[in-house]
């Protein structure tokens, strides 16, 4: 991912615990807020979803998307996007570092191209909310 943007926040709960919420993408539309429909269209050997198709509706964005994932066990979780209305790319990341106190640090990464011309800098800015929200959202259902 060439730009990005890039948060943290820590849960109380194990990798696992976190991950398992992470890839439980039934879940999505009762605690992400802008993801409104979510069907899986392939997963891999362990059951993990490695392509889905997302219905999102963030007020002035709404788009139907579908991504590819990569996991790599309960410390980290890749997509790229496979096909979208309104974006070029959507390249993002969870990646999970259990801490010494028993949380874990969740990094989130993301970086979004759109079709339409945009100010690197809303681009960026737009990256932080879906972040930040994003980040409080995990951290309030793994909690929860």
């Amino acid at each position: 991912m060439a730009e990005h943007t890039r948060s943290s926040i820590n849960i109380e709960a194990a990798p696992a615990e976190v991950m398992a919420v992470i890839a439980d993408f039934a879940a999505y539309p009762a605690w992400t807020g802008e993801v409104k429909e979510i069907e899986v269209l392939a997963a891999g050997a362990d059951g993990r979803a490695t392509e889905v198709r997302l219905v999102l509706d963030a007020g002035a964005i709404r788009d139907e998307h579908v991504l590819a994932y990569t996991w790599d066990g309960d410390r980290e979780v890749g997509w790229t996007l496979v096909k979208s209305q309104m974006l070029r790319a959507l390249d993002g990341s969870y990646s999970l570092a259990a801490q010494k106190n028993g949380t874990t640090e969740v990094t989130y990464q993301l970086a979004v191209d759109v079709k339409i011309p945009m100010l690197g800098m809303i681009k960026r800015k737009a990256e932080k909310v879906i972040i930040d929200r994003a980040l409080a959202g995990l951290k309030k259902r793994v909690e929860g």
